[in-house]
């Protein structure tokens, strides 16, 4: 909707003084006419001063003159030379632009309204450029023109008497505001500002609780009101923006913590002399969680459970389906199964919860005797742990007798071996995350017998429980180059 300008005058907004001034002495050299002193010195007008700027290029380029821009175009509602303000400092603006990217591309402002006779002056933005300006009559318009180089929308609210004329007359008009409420929805990430009248000031109250950044009064406008108005509400809605990510981001994290107590529990060892360290690192990048899980527990007979598993995928989903496969191994733990009989329930578990038929889970459990020194050992898929006794190097317990992953068969059996583990011993459990990272430059991966051989030089050195784990841990990444893309789940069992 084009917007008419009944008295377009040429004039300046303050913070535009400086630009104007050069723009003047250059207008004023082109006429001949000195720029020393000024033309306020010489008792001659800006205004005038311009006028003969444009003459004489006109007449040094008369060819162009006709589709030449003016070197001055600004739109005077109430503001003229003699304005008090101080123009702002350049240094600022040219500050406050660096720091803001988006404002490298310019300033677009979204005009709403009915009203044809509604006056915008022209606006500039940080950097002193023009403010682009589109109009639009309906909401259907609107959102045709609203695209994302829009950073305000300005709602020229109607005057209350000619909502209630719209209404049929009988003074009881609709919610006044439905129109502002619409345009919120329509533009989440614009900045509004509502236009209206002054003797309307408490639906212009009611605007800003309903979610606009700011009022304007008709009577009030001018450019340097509009100007300032619009950059302080596109800020204003930036930095809101920012407190709701803000706020959002710490949602996530609560929740994530949630989470992450369902996949990463305390131990039950009570009354055991066992010793348990864990590690946990998630391959997403930036993720609190995945879909690795271990559980520890202590039955009243005096064995102690341990199992470590891995849901195939990093995402959220495989993390929730990990903290229901522990606490089902815990329950039924505490219920008095083990071995093939266990698994076998847990992997009907996955079934049922299992958001794709290919998902599967890889689990590993170790039971060890009330006197800690056998265990029963069933694999579902999963590497083999690695047992380190007193004297000896550590290597892998066998994997041969082991089984396939949860979900994959539907009448899968997952026997159950035992294996002796002497007086003094460390058994360490861990997920692939920690055996796929790559050695250096090329595709060799580390392996298990690469993993085998960085934990005897750590243990070596004198290492034990979380400074073990971590320093393994923290080695792998360092010969993977970088952070691992799996997660890694890593469960230490001490007997001394």
């Amino acid at each position: 909707m084009p917007v008419p300008v009944p008295h377009q005058r040429t004039a300046v907004l303050p913070q535009q003084a400086d630009a104007v001034s050069h723009a003047c002495a250059d207008a004023a050299r082109a006429a001949g006419a000195p720029a020393e002193g000024g033309a306020a010195a010489r008792g001659v007008s800006a205004w005038e001063t311009v006028d003969r700027g444009a003459s004489a290029q006109q007449a040094a380029d008369p060819a162009g003159s006709a589709t030449a821009e003016p070197a001055i175009a600004l739109v005077q509602y109430g503001v003229g030379m003699g304005s008090q303000e101080q123009p702002e400092p350049q240094g600022a603006n040219q500050s406050f632009s660096a720091d803001h990217g988006p404002h490298d591309q310019g300033l677009t402002l979204l005009l709403i309204g009915e009203d044809p006779n509604s006056p915008v002056p022209e606006m500039w933005d940080w950097s002193g450029r023009k403010v682009r300006l589109r109009t639009a009559r309906n909401l259907t318009e609107a959102e045709r023109l609203l695209t994302d180089d829009v950073q305000c929308i300005l709602l020229d609210l109607a005057p209350p008497e000619r909502e209630e004329r719209d209404a049929g007359g009988e003074g009881c008009p609709g919610d006044e505001l439905d129109m502002l409420r619409e345009v919120l929805r329509m533009a989440p990430a614009q900045a509004v500002l509502v236009l209206t009248s002054e003797t309307d000031a408490e639906r212009a109250a009611d605007a800003v609780r309903v979610g606009a950044q700011d009022y304007l009064f008709r009577g009030e406008l001018d450019g340097a009101v509009l100007s300032r108005a619009v950059r302080y509400a596109v800020e204003r809605k930036r930095a809101d923006l920012a407190q709701r990510q803000l706020t959002e981001s710490r949602m996530l994290a609560q929740e994530n913590a949630r989470l992450e107590r369902g996949l990463l529990p305390t131990p039950l060892l009570d009354g055991s002399d066992l010793r348990f360290a864990a590690c946990y690192r998630p391959g997403r990048s930036r993720a609190l969680l995945g879909g690795d899980f271990y559980d520890t527990v202590r039955t009243p007979d005096g064995t102690v459970h341990a199992m470590i598993g891995d849901v195939c995928g990093h995402g959220p989903d495989e993390a929730a389906l990990g903290v229901e496969l522990r606490i089902a191994w815990r329950a039924l733990t505490f219920a008095g199964l083990c071995g093939d009989e266990l698994l076998s329930t847990l992997q009907k578990v996955l079934e049922h919860e299992r958001a794709d038929d290919e998902i599967f889970a890889t689990l590993c459990t170790v039971d060890v005797s009330a006197d800690g020194r056998r265990a029963g050992l069933c694999l579902a898929g999963h590497p083999a742990p690695l047992l380190a006794r007193a004297g000896r190097t550590p290597q892998l317990l066998p994997y041969e007798f082991g089984g396939p992953a949860l979900g994959l068969l539907p009448h899968a059996r997952w026997p159950r071996r035992q294996v002796e583990l002497g007086g003094s011993w460390s058994l360490m459990m861990y997920t692939d995350g920690l055996i796929e990272g790559r050695i250096g430059e090329g595709n060799q991966r580390l392996g298990q017998e690469g993993m085998t051989e960085l934990v005897s030089r750590q243990m070596a050195s004198g290492l034990r429980g979380e400074e073990l784990l971590n320093a393994s841990v923290r080695e792998v990444r360092d010969l993977n180059g970088g952070e691992l893309t799996d997660d890694v789940a890593v469960l230490l069992l001490d007997r001394r």
